[in-house]
């Protein structure tokens, strides 16, 4: 499975957060990897060390999803991240936990990802809203702080 898969699934499985509580998110995941061992067309069959990359990928956004809730919130200027379409949330907080904490996906080629994911799953406005969310993210973090 190379990255832009596993961001695929990744996706999935994230857009599982915003349906579920969370002491369902581990029924919810299982069931899905079930899922996988009969691919849809077009899908990948996933093999079991591929499976456990996704379960490890999956945990740690779920944990870091309070910061990242709030990274997006501070960007998204009159839009919660309860308010925002899920697909876009799901989106948006893949790209971010890439942006934030995973140090093998450079800012850009993450952003060029999820505007893709947001192009194939998301509504019309997806790809732009996406886009903007995370240049947003991008530029606050460019800005230097003024100091007294």
């Amino acid at each position: 499975m190379n990255r832009r898969q596993l961001r695929d699934y990744t996706f999935k499985l994230l857009f599982h957060v915003t349906f579920y509580e969370n002491g369902e998110l581990e029924e919810q995941l299982e069931t899905y990897l079930n899922e996988c061992m009969f691919p849809e067309e077009g899908q990948l069959l996933l093999i079991e060390s591929e499976k456990e990359e996704l379960k490890t990928r999956f945990h740690a956004i779920v944990e870091k999803l309070p910061q990242i809730n709030e990274r997006i919130g501070q960007s998204s200027e009159g839009w919660k991240p309860e308010r925002m379409n899920r697909v876009d949330l799901s989106i948006l907080r893949l790209a971010c936990y890439e942006m934030d904490y995973d140090a093998e996906v450079p800012q850009k080629v993450a952003i060029n990802e999820a505007v893709e994911l947001a192009k194939k799953y998301g509504g019309d406005e997806s790809p732009r809203f996406v886009n903007g969310i995370l240049s947003k993210l991008v530029r606050a973090e460019e800005t230097p702080y003024l100091t007294e």
